[in-house]
């Protein structure tokens, strides 16, 4: 199937380029760039892929899905015309400012009869899926509490503007981790931590309580500006806990030059950074999942060509999105929101 890039900024270069590459299903027919230094660069990671002048020219090549990685106060107008195009669409993350936002969207898709999902790849985070699969065994029993810290050092990341912020930045994908792993949400406690950037205010960290409707409360947290890089899943259970730090194990591969098509080992954690396992039975570090972003691109390949069911769901997606208003009210008035 045919399936061409909107923007080739940061995310759209490392973040789905090399997957898409990786996902051998799939024939890159273009990039939208006018940038004449990011044509240099798709050039470099993609020879003889076109670079486009916008997304009209992308429709005309007869592309199958479009993938939008552009900024997010233009992702609106973009999915709207691909999706009246007659594309398909995957939508960077948050693909709307707010859950009003994405169900005008998810209407749009729906009135199209074409597929609109949203690109939730940190469900494939090594640390993610080594989790899934401890939950999966059945050795913690019930899930009473579970955390999500990701601490980044990276105050100059930050833009300024109602559609940025880290809360819908990391927020949404570490909001969809919890979801995926425990289920919707049913109340939101939220604290924000506020900066001033070209006289705007910005969230550049916060904690999130989220009580969730099968009983398990999880807290999200992440920060810029703290000078600190660490991130956390520890999960309190009937039988024992979980505690892992592993590293963001793709993301620091993709910056060191590798590629998961031609990596002799992708997504897999190092020895001593496992997880550890604690239970009446004792402790034991457990072995590393591979994360990987392509099961994205390969499981969206699979709902497109054979109808297969995709994971990334528009209700999940719009679920989200609540979970993130929710925060936002839960910060400014102190109390807790009930979804």
């Amino acid at each position: 199937m045919r399936i061409g890039l909107v923007g080739f900024g940061f995310g759209g270069r490392r973040f789905h380029l090399p997957y898409i590459q990786a996902a051998e299903d799939w024939e890159l027919v273009g990039v939208v760039t006018r940038s004449a230094s990011r044509r240099a660069e798709l050039a470099e990671d993609a020879p003889g892929v076109p670079a486009l002048d916008d997304l009209d020219a992308l429709l005309a090549r007869g592309v199958d899905v479009v993938v939008i990685t552009t900024p997010p106060e233009t992702r609106r107008e973009l999915v709207l015309a691909a999706l009246a195009g007659g594309a398909h669409v995957v939508a960077d993350k948050p693909f709307a400012p707010t859950a009003e936002g994405g169900r005008e969207l998810v209407a749009a898709a729906r009135e199209a009869g074409r597929l609109l999902t949203v690109f939730h790849n940190r469900r494939w985070d090594t640390d993610v899926r080594t989790l899934a699969g401890v939950l999966a065994s059945g050795e913690l029993g019930t899930v009473r509490r579970a955390v999500n810290r990701f601490d980044v050092d990276e105050p100059d990341t930050l833009e300024a503007g109602p559609a940025h912020g880290l809360l819908r930045d990391l927020g949404s994908h570490q909001v969809d981790q919890m979801t995926h792993l425990f289920g919707p949400v049913a109340r939101v406690d939220a604290h924000l931590d506020h900066i001033r950037i070209d006289g705007q205010d910005v969230d550049a960290g916060y904690v999130l309580g989220l009580h969730h409707h099968d009983g398990v409360f999880s807290q999200v947290s992440a920060s810029k500006v703290f000078r600190l890089t660490e991130r956390e899943l520890t999960v309190h259970a009937e039988h024992g806990s979980y505690v892992s730090r592993m590293r963001d194990v793709q993301t620091e591969q993709i910056l060191a030059g590798e590629r998961p098509r031609t990596a002799a080992a992708w997504g897999v954690e190092d020895e001593e950074r496992w997880g550890v396992l604690s239970t009446d039975a004792g402790r034991r570090a457990v072995p590393s999942a591979a994360g990987d972003y392509t099961d994205f691109y390969r499981e969206l390949h699979a709902a497109l060509a054979e109808g297969r069911a995709f994971s990334v769901t528009l209700e999940q997606a719009v679920h989200t999105l609540e979970v993130l208003d929710a925060a936002r009210i839960a910060d400014a008035e102190g109390r807790g929101v009930q979804l």
